[in-house]
């Protein structure tokens, strides 16, 4: 069988399909700039949006004048997009076109933001891979937030299998590395009026790993 090819298929949907037609358009990530305004984050914050592809929350932390801002993808054509709806303002932010499997970090981040990428990883190996490198990637005393689908949601996006999680099962896989301060389900109304459950949770970065945090 031939092996699927991820940034081809993440290609292929943005080369193909309006960004107001795809299930993950969302105006206003309303959520995601809750968790922003809630953890206070300071203007100087090093944020990086993973998986943010030409999503609107990167428009919204321009608004809010942060001025350190990091969009990854693995679709180059969606950054692209991002970029063309930006205009000017795209200079002030560092793309990265990149699997996040591939992602080598060359610096930490005082924020991380992952509205809906982590579900895509369905293999054990992948998912570890992920949660050490956002142990390195993240300052100490950083932030993270993490949206996926929760227990009630969907079991497929865009043709592909998805990992569900629920609030307790998101805090354990990151125990290691975050305290999680805060989880919950939220509804979101895809444009084609379907509802699609999502868990969020906030992390804390620890300042050390704790043998209990290793179990």
């Amino acid at each position: 069988m031939e092996a699927f090819d991820k940034k081809s298929h993440w290609e292929n949907i943005y080369q193909n399909k309006p960004l107001e037609t795809v299930s993950w358009y969302q105006p206003n990530p309303e959520t995601s700039l809750k968790f922003i305004h809630q953890l206070d984050l300071p203007k100087s914050a090093k944020i990086i949006d993973v998986g943010g592809g030409d999503s609107f929350l990167v428009d919204h932390l321009l608004e809010l004048e942060y001025e350190d801002i990091t969009v990854l993808d693995i679709s180059h054509t969606s950054i692209e997009r991002a970029k063309a709806r930006l205009g000017s303002k795209a200079d002030k932010v560092q793309w990265i076109t990149a699997d996040i499997l591939d992602f080598r970090p060359t610096e930490q981040y005082d924020f991380w933001h992952d509205r809906a990428a982590f579900h895509f990883l369905t293999e054990e190996n992948d998912v570890d891979h992920y949660i050490e490198t956002t142990g390195n990637a993240i300052s100490r005393n950083g932030m993270m937030v993490i949206g996926t689908f929760s227990k009630l949601g969907p079991k497929k996006c865009s043709g592909i299998d998805i990992k569900q999680y629920s609030e307790q099962t998101m805090r354990d896989r990151f125990k290691k590395y975050f305290e999680a301060i805060e989880c919950f389900s939220v509804d979101h109304k895809t444009p084609f009026e379907t509802i699609q459950n999502f868990v969020f949770c906030s992390f804390k970065r620890r300042n050390t790993i704790s043998d209990n945090a290793k179990a």
